[in-house]
């Protein structure tokens, strides 16, 4: 597989999109019929792992190669930083970014940065965009509801006008993206499509929720309390939690499957690369939680208490596809740090000795070069070890409670700690793959093994002894 200059780049990242919900990561029952054609035809990373988390600090991965949680929390995209949209600017490709991803653009994010153009579709979640109508119904007892008074009557304002699936997110940016690819086929572009379903709120078209809980009668609890679950929902109303994202990952795998068609319809596919990923999972009742995280709304401030970063939240789904690569799977541990890299690679522009991340295209090749051995996935960890009061660029007040974990994976272990003095986690793989027996006290000297391998990285990165110190130990 030669590299050259002549290749597409469109990269595709979907919000909250589990890895298990994929046919071609095992799934036997959600329909992703798309997605699974184009694994087939691609090289599928077995062991891709969110690393800086959540939504934002992971996209700043992608974007500038580097980790951010040893340096930042979730904050907008550093004007300092050499970002990938801006390499490929200068390398001579028209580049473009089309995403109703809110968080990426608002408020000063900066994320359209480096690119030539930019379309925002508007309205997801709690983005402010419209003003009616005053008091829209709510789907269940606002008590079950994440900020219900805020985000999710801002987003009920927001979607009131919808009347056909063409109108939802995720269809609107696809087909933005298809328009644009219509008009600039001709040139080399990368195409940047970020949607944020299926993150929630869950509101699919009745036909997809359908598919997995037929015949349910109860509340639509679309935005639920990120919390232990018994303490708030049924078991049906959790099932049907569940349903309601399995029909928008079927719904994104559709206008997926509907922008890979027009590709082959213009004979795209034979020189362009086309990538899908995700920031990070969910957790639908596994470790007794629903959400991604465990916080606690007061008054408008979010009370974040230590939330573990189990596979259900830290694996996410990364599939290459490339018109020249053989299909195969990997077993290297990459992530979002590594597609700058990849790219950069692919047009034979020098990758930037700053760059922390490292080029695919060898696996891409079929090759099995010298690679890490573990990664991380982790929450900032500029929190030190007492209530910390944050406020975000949009006026959001966040108050940590504890230090938030982070996560080791190496082939055989999960080590998943925190620095409040917490008992550390350390799960064996092969043994227990639903991480649900700690074995830390039998094992404490593979924990500490894997532990160095942290600080290690965390010394490479240039973190700061005030948030490094803490994290020396283990325990």
């Amino acid at each position: 597989m030669a590299k050259t200059k002549r290749l597409n780049f469109i990269l595709i990242v979907s919000d909250t999109f589990r890895r298990d919900h994929l046919g071609c990561y095992g799934n036997g029952w959600i329909r992703t019929p798309n997605l699974d054609q184009l694994a087939k035809m691609s090289v599928v990373f077995d062991r891709a792992y969110c690393g800086s988390f959540p939504t934002i600090p992971a996209r700043t991965d992608l974007l500038t190669a580097k980790w951010t949680f040893p340096h930042r929390d979730w904050s907008p995209l550093p004007r300092e930083e050499i970002i990938l949209p801006q390499l490929l600017s200068d390398a001579g490709y028209t580049t473009m970014f089309i995403a109703d991803n809110p968080h990426m653009v608002r408020d000063g994010y900066h994320f359209d940065r480096g690119f030539h153009g930019f379309y925002w579709i508007r309205g997801q979640e709690n983005e402010r965009y419209r003003t009616d109508p005053k008091q829209p119904l709510f789907p269940c007892h606002p008590a079950k509801c994440r900020n219900p008074e805020t985000s999710l009557i801002q987003y009920l304002r927001n979607t009131a006008h919808r009347r056909n699936e063409e109108d939802y997110f995720v269809a609107q940016t696809i087909s933005e993206s298809i328009r644009w690819v219509e008009k600039n086929y001709k040139d080399h572009f990368f195409l940047y499509i970020d949607t944020f379903d299926p993150h929630e709120p869950w509101d699919p078209p009745a036909y997809y929720t359908e598919l997995y809980d037929p015949g349910y009668e109860g509340e639509e609890v679309t935005y639920p309390r990120y919390w232990f679950w018994k303490d708030f929902l049924t078991e049906a109303e959790l099932k049907h939690c569940h349903a309601l994202y399995c029909g928008e990952v079927t719904m994104v795998d559709y206008w997926i499957g509907r922008l890979l068609a027009r590709l082959e319809s213009l004979d795209l596919l034979s020189r362009t690369v086309v990538i899908f990923t995700s920031d990070h999972g969910f957790y639908f009742g596994e470790h007794g939680i629903i959400g991604k995280a465990l916080i606690e709304s007061r008054n408008g401030v979010g009370f974040f208490h230590r939330s573990p970063l189990y596979d259900e939240v830290a694996r996410i789904p990364l599939i290459i596809y490339h018109p020249k690569a053989k299909p195969s799977r990997c077993e290297a541990f990459t992530g979002l740090i590594d597609i700058a890299p990849t790219l950069l690679d692919l047009t034979g522009e020098e990758i930037p000795e700053f760059f922390q991340g490292a080029s695919l295209v060898p696996f891409l090749k079929g090759e099995s070069p010298q690679w890490r051995d573990f990664f991380v996935t982790s929450w900032a960890i500029t929190h030190l070890p007492k209530e910390t009061r944050t406020r975000a660029v949009d006026g959001t007040e966040r108050i940590v409670l504890s230090p938030r974990p982070s996560t080791i994976t190496t082939k055989e272990w999960t080590l998943i700690y925190s620095t409040e003095g917490d008992e550390p986690e350390l799960y064996h793989t092969p043994t227990d793959p639903g991480q649900e027996k700690n074995v830390y006290y039998d094992n404490q000297q593979k924990a500490q093994e894997i532990h160095s391998k942290f600080v290690a990285l965390l010394e490479a990165c240039g973190t700061m002894e005030d948030f490094l110190k803490p994290r020396r130990t283990l325990k």
